[in-house]
């Protein structure tokens, strides 16, 4: 490693040793402090002549950092600005982004990264991870080998195929492991030397950007079939040989890779997908935390889904998990859960219908006695006969659940619980103020991007977001803090009770089902604990002392360390 931590031997705190000089340490986004090193510092690294003379504590940096960002008049502005500060500075980027959180996840992730990704190769400016593509075949592991990371590491990768909700986005899908991993940091304190954010670029469908002299990616049209998957497979054995013990998140996978790569390579390595388990257990969450207000436990629920790909697969199987886990039969669960594609309901004689989407079908005998209903029946056929006490939508469609659709709803529900989780915010099923107007202020609502809070009938309506930021990271964290070989469901399951236990009756109360983003560290502690402790109920970890102490120890918090030389 360039560095290593020491103690100092007068007193007793932790100390840098560090392996370079001069414009290497300036250059280093970990090591670099700006003006902030102090004048041993400057003398004994080379550094003199390199900074300006006065010595800057963090607090007067953040002050310089607040005035440039408010300089920057739109999100994409200010997403550049912030990720050009964490490619130059990486401990005053995190702890800008700590003090500010609710201002600054919106910006480095959702929903202002979706455009950050749409425009990477017009806002490209320094290289930031790893790309793979198809040129790498036989030696992905002497790529990674090439790469020094503090182990073990913490890996997202995505090969850019569903960017979020707009597509197929080639080599700019890398703004999105770039992000999770900004938000691993952030939130749960994983050491920004742990993660490595990866591309697996195997070209692309867009061909707006195979036209475009200005894109950066691979210019080939998108590797399929057993090409795409030996790559695939290359890379996990590359990753198991490499960094064994690390953590891999798959992000943003179409529908087919995203369940292949899962179910192939999950017992072969610590890894999960964010989209179709972190946002379950973050809907599994808001349910659970829910029950108390509405009046409902998560097994009395009556649930549609619209949108049937990795996300409403996920999240239908986690809720029929959680019901089970109350006490009800598989069938009894799955009775109580609809799932639709842009067509409508899926059912078992529908042509056509294979894969997951056969999985989660009804089977026909379900709508037997619905009447004046369309083939196959419609979203709102779903929601006039069903009466849902949960309305979920993961469609990507805006405007989806229309007036017609929630006032349906809310006649057949006194506290309609309706969760719009598309992204960006361009892409919400229905805005929170349309829902909670529509209902005569009933609904209670959790949106995928940040809302402002809804004013109806002189009550004030909090809008929660059900944003997996409050999931991945403590998950990450409490795997990595006991070295689990492997992510079950029933983590998961945990990671969501214990984020329901974070969000106070208070804010319930107020229609907000999730913690505020200010709190996402000490969440993500809670979730830890809970997923570790899980882990090694289940085997899949071993027994460690003291698990709270453990944790607390991986929980990195950016702050200036004093440095020295090496030797």
């Amino acid at each position: 490693m360039r560095f290593r931590t020491l103690v100092d031997e007068q007193t007793g705190n932790p100390i840098l040793s560090v392996e370079t000089t001069g414009d290497s340490v300036l250059l280093d986004p970990f090591l670099n402090k700006g003006d902030a090193f102090s004048r041993e510092e400057r003398e004994q690294l080379g550094l003199l002549g390199l900074l300006p003379d006065h010595v800057s504590t963090i607090e007067e940096q953040l002050g310089r950092v607040r005035f440039q960002y408010r300089l920057k008049n739109t999100e994409m502005g200010k997403n550049i600005y912030l990720n050009g500060l964490m490619d130059r500075n990486e401990t005053l980027f995190y702890r800008f982004v700590l003090e500010n959180l609710s201002e600054t996840v919106p910006i480095i992730y959702t929903p202002t990264i979706a455009a950050a990704c749409s425009h990477w190769s017009r806002i490209y400016r320094r290289a930031h991870g790893m790309y793979i593509t198809p040129r790498d075949r036989g030696r992905i592991a002497d790529i990674f080998r090439s790469h020094e990371v503090m182990e073990p590491p913490v890996i997202v990768v995505t090969d850019n195929e569903r960017i979020l909700g707009i597509g197929d986005q080639g080599a700019g899908g890398m703004g999105i492991p770039i992000g999770k991993l900004a938000l691993y940091t952030a939130a749960a304190g994983i050491h920004p030397e742990r993660c490595i954010p990866i591309s697996i670029d195997v070209g692309t469908k867009n061909a707006e950007l195979l036209a475009d002299p200005l894109y950066i990616g691979y210019k080939e049209p998108r590797l399929r079939g057993i090409e795409y998957e030996e790559l695939i497979d290359e890379f996990v054995d590359a990753v198991r040989e490499v960094y064994p013990g690390a953590l891999l998140q798959w992000e943003d996978f179409a529908n087919l890779t995203s369940f292949r790569n899962l179910e192939r390579h999950r017992k072969r390595i610590a890894s999960f997908n964010d989209d179709i388990q972190g946002t379950a257990a973050m809907v599994v969450s808001g349910v659970l935390s829910s029950s108390s207000h509405v009046g409902t436990v998560a097994e009395d629920h009556r649930i549609v889904i619209s949108g049937a790909g990795s996300a409403g697969y996920g999240i239908a199987h986690q809720l029929a998990f959680v019901m089970m886990a109350s006490g009800l039969t598989r069938d009894q669960a799955w009775s109580q859960i609809y799932v639709l594609d842009s067509r409508g309901l899926l059912l078992s004689n529908r042509s056509g219908l294979k894969g997951i989407k056969m999985e989660l079908a009804k089977d026909a005998s379900t709508v037997e006695d619905w009447v004046e209903i369309d083939d196959p029946p419609s979203l709102l056929d779903v929601v006039h006969n069903v009466h849902p006490t949960v309305l979920i939508g993961v469609s990507g469609q805006a405007g989806l659940f229309t007036k017609e659709i929630v006032q349906e709803m809310g006649s057949g529900c006194e506290r309609p619980l309706i969760l719009p989780l598309s992204n960006p915010t361009s892409h919400t099923e229905v805005t929170p103020q349309n829902a909670i107007s529509w209902t005569d202020g009933r609904a209670i609502v959790a949106t995928g991007s940040p809302f402002p809070a809804v004013e109806h009938d002189g009550t004030t309506h909090l809008v929660g977001q059900a944003n997996n930021v409050f999931i991945f990271p403590g998950m990450g964290l409490g795997i990595i803090a006991v070295g689990a070989r492997e992510v079950t469901d029933s983590m998961f399951l945990e990671a969501a009770k214990a984020l329901s236990s974070m969000t106070s009756a208070d804010l319930v109360g107020q229609g907000q089902l999730y913690p505020d983003i200010d709190d996402v560290r000490e969440v993500s502690r809670v979730v830890a604990i809970a997923v570790a402790k899980r882990a090694i109920k289940e085997g899949v970890a071993d027994p460690v002392d003291d698990l709270e102490s453990v944790i607390d120890a991986e929980m990195w918090f950016p702050e200036y360390l004093p440095m020295q030389p090496a030797g």
